[in-house]
């Protein structure tokens, strides 16, 4: 197995996959910008292998961005695997966001990806086109239903995809595949956001063909597919795990 680099791990899917892609036998690197959450996901992931790293990192900050992809060949080994997953989800009417709004958005969920992409994308091209090697974006199932109040967020989401498709067309002539995972309504820290919790979930479980809450492992499982053997010919594709509240 390779070297994973799982970004936002600090949340409960990214801890998730974090910690499966180390069962799968990966060594794992790991990044937040809150220190404390990503400790106790590299403490999680120490616990299936010693073979694991962290490091706090904005993606907003260009520089440090790069530092950290540096560093990861020489604590773990060159990058053959990325799961951007780090993402900013504030709720603003868009008649009010600001431009600075929509940029700290942008800069995280779409620039913060397409600069890691590129990053682990020069690490895996140096690397002989026998090795698997690939590249999961994190969508969102709020790309298909343009909720209220999540303009930004939307945008970036749809992008994720948009570019996931380019880069599976740009990096598979190297042996690089480039997939995507949209996850559906998981209990996570985003739903905080929401002023009835209840309502919320109420509401889930209605629209959802599935009448429960999906778990992150079950999410983890999809990108453990994505990211194995089992998924060497796929690429460009977007899987939807949403408990059948979307079905492409």
């Amino acid at each position: 197995m390779g070297v994973a680099v799982v970004t936002g791990a600090g949340g409960s899917l990214g801890r998730a996959i974090a910690l499966r892609l180390a069962q799968d036998g990966h060594r794992v690197a790991v990044t937040d910008v809150v220190e404390g959450t990503l400790k106790d996901t590299a403490d999680a992931v120490s616990a299936v292998t010693d073979q694991v790293w962290s490091r706090v990192v904005d993606l907003r900050d260009e520089t440090a961005l790069a530092a950290f992809f540096d560093e990861v060949p020489r604590v773990l080994g060159p990058v053959s695997l990325l799961v951007n997953n780090a993402a900013v989800y504030p709720t603003v009417p868009f008649l009010e966001m600001t431009p600075a709004d929509y940029e700290t958005v942008h800069a995280v969920n779409q620039r913060g990806y397409w600069l890691c992409a590129q990053l682990a994308g020069r690490q895996m091209t140096a690397r002989p086109t026998g090795d698997d090697r690939s590249i999961v974006n994190v969508a969102s199932i709020t790309m298909h239903g343009g909720w209220e109040h999540l303009a930004a967020y939307v945008t970036t989401k749809g992008a994720a995809v948009a570019m996931t498709r380019a880069l599976a067309r740009e990096l598979g002539p190297h042996g690089i595949r480039v997939n995507a995972v949209s996850p559906g309504a998981f209990k996570t820290a985003a739903e905080e956001i929401h002023h009835d919790p209840e309502a919320y979930d109420a509401m889930v479980l209605e629209r959802q063909s599935l009448k429960r809450r999906g778990t992150s492992a079950e999410l983890a499982a999809v990108v453990s597919f994505l990211t194995g053997p089992d998924a060497a010919f796929v690429t460009g594709q977007t899987v939807e795990v949403n408990g059948g509240w979307v079905m492409a």
